[in-house]
């Protein structure tokens, strides 16, 4: 039987992808390159690098090229505080002030500038759930949107530059959560959707349940165990040949270079080990963080959470069985949000007709360089696609990708 055969995939509808991407993508310069992933009931149904990797060394898109992922590290960090949850240290509807007792009086803005608020009570303290489904009250200082992102940025919370001072030096996940000790919520904790920091909070509050620092507890618990072998905070000298360079699509529509792998950051260990965007990886080692999710939390003989876990993770828990469009008060997310829920980590399908196609229970995220996967339980299916372009809503990567995985279906 063919791999085509087993996988239940028209592998000539397949081609399309490459094809497509090439003719309205490539060849008019508005990306580099990518590399798609399909794979089904556990096989590997197409993988196909098109383009370069780097267009000012012009070198080929490769099989085990390196990108940064950015959002796309949030469902790992999901992973490893649920993780914790199954050994029983927390609960979701913990106060998040007990992890993180400096939090227990933060108010939600009412008015004022930093560092003088004027501010209102809570409904009801942030909980862990909070966190998970971004329904904290916290935010992203890149929103650009009110006087709490811009606190953000003045005192550098979550990755953000600040002008000058003391934020101004790099600091590390428990730096993040004592500066935005200081800095109202946008509001009341369970009453709408933001995407915002939370995630790096739970990277925080990994550390302090663990007693490891974040990155010693992802190589550890996850990546080992997964083999995942090119995934980190950062590139190893021996691998940098490998990896991407990363573009930006300027409004004149030219495509600038925003990070030289050659001298990139991502060359050095960081200090702010971002749990909610600061991994790099490959196809493979995603793919293979994927197939362990849709095995119920199990790969190769490495458990790593309980099926029933990841069934809850991925169940809608935006309140009364709401969309994103109810609650979401941000334009920015990496997800269209008509007939979307939100999980513990993830996004989840809850109307095909509002999403373009695929299933009810697929779930999926995204990141800042248009990076895109999804996992559709009920069709035993994954979907992978890298490339490195900013911003992540250029082009609609995910709409195109499903029309050409779901038409291909030949079972």
């Amino acid at each position: 039987m063919s791999t085509a055969e087993r996988t239940g995939l028209d592998p000539k509808r397949l081609a399309r992808i490459d094809e497509h991407l090439k003719r309205r993508y490539i060849e008019p310069r508005k990306i580099a390159g990518a590399l798609t992933l399909v794979a089904r009931r556990g096989e590997l149904a197409y993988l196909s690098p098109v383009g370069l990797m780097d267009l000012e060394r012009e070198k080929p898109m490769r099989e085990d090229t390196i990108f940064r992922i950015y959002s796309m590290t949030k469902p790992i960090t999901s992973v490893a505080i649920m993780m914790l949850w199954e050994e029983g240290h927390w609960q979701l509807t913990d106060p998040v002030d007990r992890f993180i007792p400096q939090w227990r009086n933060l108010g939600v803005y009412q008015a004022g500038m930093h560092p003088n608020y004027l501010t209102t009570p809570v409904e009801r303290r942030m909980s862990m759930r909070d966190l998970l489904t971004h329904q904290s009250g916290l935010t992203y200082g890149f929103m650009y949107r009110t006087s709490v992102d811009a606190a953000y940025r003045e005192t550098g919370v979550g990755g953000a530059v600040p002008a000058s001072g003391e934020a101004a030096r790099p600091g590390t996940l428990a730096d993040m959560v004592e500066r935005l000790a200081g800095i109202p919520l946008e509001f009341s904790p369970g009453t709408q959707w933001n995407y915002s920091v939370s995630t790096d909070v739970l990277a925080h509050i990994v550390e302090v349940i663990s007693g490891q620092r974040f990155d010693q507890f992802l190589r550890e618990r996850i990546f080992e165990p997964l083999g995942m072998v090119d995934t980190g905070f950062s590139v190893p000298a021996d691998k940098v040949d490998r990896f991407a360079a990363n573009y930006e699509r300027r409004p004149d529509k030219r495509l600038v270079l925003v990070d030289d792998p050659a001298t990139s950051s991502y060359l050095q260990q960081p200090i702010f080990l971002s749990g909610g965007g600061g991994l790099v990886s490959t196809v493979r080692d995603y793919g293979r963080f994927c197939q362990m999710l849709l095995n119920g939390g199990e790969l190769d003989g490495h458990r790593i959470l309980g099926r029933k876990t990841i069934e809850l993770m991925t169940m809608n828990h935006l309140p009364d069985g709401k969309d994103l469009t109810e609650l979401s008060v941000a334009a920015y997310t990496e997800t269209a949000s008509e007939g979307v829920g939100f999980g513990l980590g993830f996004a989840v399908t809850l109307d095909p007709t509002l999403t373009g196609g695929g299933s009810i229970g697929e779930y999926y995220w995204g990141g800042a360089a248009s990076t895109i996967f999804w996992i559709d339980p009920e069709e035993d299916l994954i979907v992978i696609f890298l490339t490195q372009l900013m911003p992540s809503g250029t082009f609609n990567f995910r709409g195109q990708l499903k029309q050409f995985v779901c038409s291909a279906f030949a079972d």
